[in-house]
């Protein structure tokens, strides 16, 4: 095998079809409601870590557990990158009518590309926050928000961070 990309070959990089049961796929009996996505800082040096919080509320009647998912997108990349990417995600039990502050940690090395070794690249990324991936179209109502961050200096391989 010579082409190890994964263009074609999974879901991330398929055009507008969207997989019949994408990650988080499910029924709760609650509604959940987010707000507050914070990116800190919203402008951070090539090789540091983005910190992330978002209030995750509980709008339903009765108590509940959602997936909280945090996905990635390059906006401009030197090198093909799925259309988004799963950085991170938790289950969280939050009682009805409660809301939880979550934070996360994106580490510099989930931003990295492959162009024959592991880059960091600067520009401009999005971060969604939700309770399903990006543009999901499901019968269950869920929030994805977003923010966007940006990173500077110069190119350089992951290892010399």
């Amino acid at each position: 095998m010579e082409n190890y990309t994964m263009e074609g070959r999974t879901y991330r990089y398929y055009g507008q079809e969207a997989p019949l049961y994408p990650f988080g796929y499910g029924l709760s009996y609650t509604t959940f409601r987010y707000r507050d996505l914070v990116l800190s800082p919203p402008v951070l040096p090539i090789c540091a870590n983005l910190s992330v919080s978002v209030v995750l509320e509980n709008t339903g009647l009765r108590d509940g557990e959602e997936v909280v998912q945090l996905y990635l997108r390059w906006e401009h990349s030197s090198v093909p990158v799925p259309h988004w990417q799963l950085v991170a995600f938790r289950r969280v039990a939050v009682l009805a009518g409660r809301e939880t502050k979550l934070s996360f940690q994106v580490l510099a090395e989930q931003r990295a590309v492959w162009a024959q070794d592991w880059r960091l690249e600067p520009g401009t990324f999005t971060l969604f926050a939700g309770g399903q991936q990006p543009g999901q179209k499901t019968r269950a109502p869920s929030e994805v928000l977003s923010a966007r961050f940006g990173v500077t200096g110069t190119a350089r391989p992951l290892r010399g961070c």
